[in-house]
């Protein structure tokens, strides 16, 4: 299988993206105002392409959007011919094709997997949500470890709305976050929720004022940074494991981390020093 290229500044800037990496820090911003950060197949495809390439001594990626608005979601123009430059085949001239199932199946796919990286062991994903997050932008921040909002955010499900279904990761974290009563109310109604029923909701982490969202970041990065990698990338891991496993399992695969840590540790200590 050929190695994924990471994707150049002149790349990620045509799909509306922009990237920057500071040691063990990322940060991904949406850069489509003119659009309020409409989001598209190809930008979901960029996003992949940054997970897949990621330098390994990346531990924090923050998420944000470029603006008074994190996303609005889905760019309704890729569902018309030629109005996004870069983009395949529209979702609705494939789905006249009744043999285009496959094809439709492996683009939705690809779209995912811009998502689906977020939640890896190995690193600690931030959505920093100011405006709106809707739709595609809302499974977005679904996808990361951690949201802030800003106090003027405003999330909404759109998906069904329009016809759809949400297909881009969000339902499962929607759903161990609120509860499926409340995943379907508000995915049924597409309601607007602000920041203030979103942390009541545990949809937000902690809510800020808008203007203290950047800096509410950055001492949330410096806190996370502060704890050894080998044990946040352990203990997150068991904490991935924990609503699946039974008591039992839990116990057993933490008894087994513990001691991979320690032995990690003794290793650590008995290495010479150097003079």
């Amino acid at each position: 299988m050929a190695q994924t290229k990471a994707p150049t500044a002149e790349e990620l800037a045509a799909a509306g993206l922009t990237l920057t990496i500071d040691g063990e820090v990322a940060r991904i911003t949406l850069s489509r105002p003119h659009r309020r950060n409409a989001m598209t197949g190809r930008m979901w495809t960029e996003l992949a392409r940054i997970g897949h390439t990621l330098p390994q001594a990346v531990r924090i990626v923050v998420i944000t959007g470029e603006g008074p608005t994190f996303s609005s979601g889905i760019d309704l123009d890729m569902f018309q011919a030629g109005k996004v430059d870069g983009e395949p085949t529209p979702f609705t001239l494939l789905a006249r094709d009744p043999n285009s199932t496959a094809a439709l199946d492996q683009v939705i796919a690809s779209y995912q997997e811009g998502f689906l990286w977020l939640r890896r062991a190995d690193i600690v994903s931030i959505a920093a949500v100011r405006g709106h997050a809707i739709g595609a932008g809302f499974q977005l921040a679904l996808s990361c470890d951690i949201r802030i909002l800003s106090d003027t955010a405003q999330l909404c499900m759109k998906e069904p709305a329009l016809g759809l279904v949400p297909d881009l990761t969000g339902t499962q974290p929607l759903v161990e976050l609120v509860g499926v009563n409340r995943a379907i109310e508000l995915c049924l109604t597409a309601r607007t929720i602000d920041a203030a029923e979103a942390a009541q909701l545990r949809l937000a982490e902690r809510v800020v004022a808008d203007a203290e969202l950047d800096a509410a970041v950055d001492a949330l990065v410096a806190q996370l940074l502060a704890v050894p990698a080998a044990a946040a990338r352990a203990t997150k891991e068991l904490l991935l494991q924990a609503g699946r496993n039974d008591l039992a399992t839990q116990a057993r695969v933490e008894r087994t981390a513990q001691l991979a840590r320690l032995a990690e540790l003794a290793k650590a200590s008995a290495a010479p020093r150097r003079p």
